[in-house]
């Protein structure tokens, strides 16, 4: 496993190979080691790998610094998660551009069954700060993870509230984890780590320079059912994010302001142009997004009283939903050995019962009763 973890790091620091050819090679040989080993032939014949991407890979050379980033990782108790692992984010994984390797530290759980993007202005208004505070203490009985960029003004507000009131928060870097930027907000980074923690596909000693915050707004995008921009201008990396989000297919959610205060144009150009649902409590982000309020933590079991309704591909479906982790229609089939044309049917049939509910992204969930 260790020679594996090698050759995922490594397969990251060829500059010819992104994440988009990086997932297309891992889809024919499977693990990273088998890319690295594979012949020159065989990888030129990859969908967008070609001569020149085969020639990088067979002649990458420096595990020098793959070992340093090893080391690095250990030292600092850096979790590595890779696009093929079981722990990889699946909202993430349905992203087309989504990175094949993230370092994650932290206690933060990247599959949490309810995850929120909240993102704005840097120099945001007391009312913004204000909303932001209000929305994420409202959330707090509904298990919802906060994620945000860790920015001044809204980002670090909602990570700050979501401590405040014992939700999970997740911290999304445009650099490595050998530093934070701002450096003002480490004592909240720390925090965080408790309950939640901080996130980044950059390796170590990579600076926050302005190409790398695109990047990083992608994944904001991509980990959470949902991004909520809280004040922004008309231009600015909260409607970049908000972009990168209607291009996933995910809900976007708009705070409204006063209609001649710039702080705000950014929301409502959002819901003028029907981007972005209209927000102003936490029960329209529930309602947007289909979320039912949480019920206290109990087992499954009652479920299994309305199995004797279900044929047994539909026992199956929901059997495989019992985990309470939103699962793809894809992986449904595949975990379900169930054939793919039947598939959409009996969901459906599921959906109808009230026994599952569908979310964002072809994904779908139990409905606990």
């Amino acid at each position: 496993m260790l020679q594996e973890l090698h050759y995922r790091i490594a397969l990251t620091l060829i500059p010819q190979v992104g994440d988009v050819v990086a997932k297309e090679l891992l889809s024919h040989f499977g693990t990273a080691t088998d890319i690295f080993q594979a012949r020159r032939h065989q990888l030129e014949r990859i969908p967008g790998v070609g001569t020149f991407r085969a020639s990088a890979i067979r002649g990458f050379k420096d595990f020098a610094e793959v070992d340093q980033e090893i080391g690095f990782m250990n030292r600092h108790d850096i979790r590595p998660v890779f696009y093929t692992d079981d722990a990889y984010p699946e909202r993430l994984r349905q992203c087309y551009d989504s990175p094949v390797l993230l370092y994650c530290k932290g206690s933060a759980d990247l599959c949490a069954p309810r995850m929120l993007g909240i993102v704005g202005t840097r120099k945001p208004t007391a009312y913004g700060l204000a909303v932001c505070t209000e929305l994420v203490a409202s959330l707090a009985p509904h298990n919802v993870t906060i994620i945000s960029g860790m920015a001044y003004g809204i980002d670090i507000a909602a990570h700050r509230a979501a401590v405040a009131h014992g939700l999970p928060t997740i911290g999304v870097l445009a650099h490595g984890l050998d530093r934070l930027y701002p450096a003002t907000h480490a004592a909240t980074a720390r925090q965080m780590e408790h309950n939640g923690g901080l996130l980044t596909d950059f390796r170590s000693g990579t600076e926050p320079n302005r190409q790398n915050f695109p990047r990083r707004n992608r994944i904001v995008a991509g980990l959470c059912d949902a991004t909520l921009v809280i004040e922004s201008g008309q231009r600015g990396g909260s409607l970049i994010t908000a972009d990168i989000a209607c291009s996933y297919h995910r809900d976007v959610l708009a705070v409204p302001g006063r209609t001649n205060d710039p702080a705000s144009a950014g929301c409502l150009e959002l819901i003028k142009q029907h981007k972005a649902a209209l927000i102003t409590s936490a029960e329209d982000i529930m309602q947007a997004l289909n979320w039912r309020p949480a019920a206290p933590v109990k087992p499954l079991a009652p479920q299994t009283h309305l199995f004797y309704d279900l044929n047994e591909e539909q026992q199956l479906i929901v059997k495989l939903l019992q985990g309470n982790t939103p699962l793809h229609i894809d992986e449904i089939q595949a975990r379900s050995g169930i054939p793919q044309n039947r598939i959409p049917g009996l969901l459906l049939e599921l959906e109808m019962q009230a026994l599952l509910r569908s979310m964002p992204g072809n994904t779908y969930q139990l409905i606990n009763t």
